[in-house]
This record gives structure tokens, C-alpha cells and sequence, in this order.
């Protein structure tokens, strides 16, 4: 399957059209920091031709994929493999100073879905893998069978923001001296097994907050996402934007206090004139976290719970 055919990109006429007015003047570069299947990437490089993309994922599949894709754009594309919070490195190496647009598209990918065997989707049986890029660090496997109970009782609750995450980690623990988890399918088993009933009527597939969770853990999304913000409105020249998908609230919680901390005045109470290094450095160009569309959702069920925020750069900083 192409990654054109399974990869429909989320809110993409919304996210062009926030970017658009920092993409027009030749010479502008945008990032995407999170490649995927190249879908949004794309998108940018057939909307404004004259724009240079550079695009970050850690995943060697993705970059993979999206290279063919990106190929006919030649030297107007820069694909890199890294990690979205490694971005200031990125634009140092490739002797970028600053740049006119950003985007983000947070989560795990379509394609990452859409592979059985990486074993991010609770709906099929694969092995309990979850990792992004698969040459590094540990499965979720490795954090189900050997993690201490706390720990993992921490990160259902801190990542999966689950109610039941004793009651689920208990089962794990009793499950996993009998013997070690490997596959997805005896996890959302088990988790079914040792919810209450009234717990399993709402929300979907009970299985989802602790997938969710240990995805979150296995890739250190939310700390990439704390550095990775503030670092990609710090690349942005005055009048360059940034938009962001975010997929679940601690991520949607991240971009917010980011965005809102860059839009107020920092300067004490009570000054009769309020000096420039004290002046907003962002204007928010959503009015909180903008909803994706019944067309939109209809085109990609992916994107129901999508919230997209931007801002604009408005001043540098100043010492």
C-alpha cells in the first residue's frame, strides 16, 4: 500500500491556510516536524512553490516512504531523521537560522497505525512493540514486564490519565510472573478482564488509555513535546507561524501554556510604560483549540479528537 493511498493528512486546508501568510515571500523555509507519510509535507510543497521544506521523524520506515514521495520536489525537500525536540540541532547543522513556518502533527502516525506489526493499534494482535523508531530504546513489551508496579501505576494515570490503572497494573503484574507479554492481544484482554463493568460502557475500546500511555512512555512524547515547542517558536523569524495537531490533552495542555505564555506581557504590574523585553512575543491565531469538521472527521476518522492551535511571531527577543 502507497503512502499516498493511506494517508489522508488532518485538518490539511486549515493548517495551510495558518502557514500561508508566512510562506509567501521567496525563500521561505518551513519545517515539519513530524514527517509521517509525507501528506502534510506534500501538501506545503505543491502550495507554495517557492518554499524550502525540511521535515524531521525518527522513524527509518516513514523516512523511507516519504522520501519516494517527496523525490519529484528534488533539492526543495530535506528530510532528516530525529526526534521533533532535536529540531535547533537540525537547523544549526543545515545552516538555517530561522524560519517562516512550522508544523507539528502530534501522536503516532497513520502509517505507524496502519502496520500490524509495530503493535501501536489495541484493535489487532501484533507484538507489543510501540516504538517510533524500532532500532532504539525499549518495547513496550520491556516496560510491561519490568517496570515496578508503581512505575507503571504512574504512567497509566500520569500518560493514559486512567482511573483504573491499580486495578489494571495489578492483573499485569500477576499476569506477567506467569509469563512475559509479547502481543497486544492478551494486554486488551487482560485489561478487559480487570476493569469493572461500568468502566468498560464509556470511552471505546477499554484497552485505550494504558496503549496510549505506554506509547507515551516507550517514546518520551510528552518530554519531546515540552522541549519541542518553545525550541520551534524560538526558530521562528518575526512573522513566521506555527501550527500544531495535537491528538490528547497533555499535549494539547503543552502547546496551550506555550502559546499563552509567549502572547502575555511579562512586565511587573503597575509600569506606566512597558518596555519591549517585556512585550508578547506570539499572537495566538486561534481562539482556543480549533475542532475538526463533520467533513473533516468524515474524509479521516483519525482526526475526531484533533485540536489545532497556532501563533504568530511578532517580536524577537530581546535581552
Amino acid at each position: 500500500m502507497s503512502s499516498n493511498a493511506r494517508h489522508v493528512p488532518v485538518m490539511l486546508q486549515r493548517c495551510l491556510d495558518m502557514l500561508a501568510p508566512a510562506l509567501a515571500a521567496p525563500g521561505a523555509v518551513v519545517v515539519d516536524c513530524t514527517l509521517g507519510a509525507g501528506g502534510h509535507s506534500e501538501a506545503l510543497l505543491k502550495a507554495f512553490p517557492d518554499v524550502r521544506l525540511v521535515a524531521l521523524d525518527r522513524d527509518p520506515t516513514a523516512l523511507a516512504l516519504a522520501g519516494e514521495r517527496l523525490a519529484p520536489y528534488g533539492e526543495r525537500a530535506t528530510l532528516v531523521r530525529a526526534v521533533y525536540h532535536e529540531l535547533p540541532e537540525v537547523l544549526e547543522r543545515l545552516g538555517i537560522p530561522k524560519v517562516q513556518g512550522v508544523l507539528f502533527d502530534l501522536g503516532v502516525s497513520s502509517m505507524q497505525l496502519d502496520e500490524a506489526d509495530r503493535g501501536f493499534a489495541y484493535a489487532q494482535d501484533a507484538p507489543l512493540d510501540m516504538r517510533m523508531d524500532q532500532t532504539t530504546g525499549m518495547s513496550a513489551a520491556e516496560v510491561l514486564n519490568t517496570y515496578p508496579p508503581g512505575e507503571l501505576v504512574r504512567i497509566l494515570r500520569a500518560y493514559g490519565e486512567e482511573k483504573q490503572a491499580k486495578r489494571i497494573v495489578s492483573a499485569i503484574v500477576r499476569e506477567r510472573e506467569k509469563e512475559p507479554f509479547s502481543n497486544s492481544a492478551r494486554l486488551v484482554d487482560l485489561i478487559r478482564e480487570a476493569l469493572p463493568q461500568a468502566a468498560k460502557r464509556t470511552g471505546g475500546n477499554p484497552a485505550k488509555r494504558t496503549f496510549q500511555a505506554l506509547r507515551i512512555e516507550v517514546n518520551a512524547e510528552l518530554a519531546s513535546v515540552e522541549q519541542a515547542i518553545p525550541a520551534a517558536v524560538a526558530a521562528l523569524a518575526v512573522g513566521g507561524r506555527i501550527a500544531v495537531l495535537s491528538y490528547q490533552s497533555l499535549e494539547d495542555r503543552i502547546v496551550k501554556q506555550v502559546f499563552a505564555a509567549g502572547a502575555a506581557s511579562t512586565a511587573p504590574p503597575g509600569l506606566p510604560v512597558v518596555p519591549e523585553r517585556y512585550q508578547p512575543r506570539l499572537k495566538l491565531l486561534t481562539r482556543g483549540a480549533e475542532l475538526p469538521t463533520e467533513e473533516e472527521i468524515a474524509e479521516n476518522r483519525r482526526a475526531a479528537p484533533a485540536r489545532l492551535r497556532g501563533a504568530e511571531r511578532i517580536r524577537e527577543d530581546v535581552e
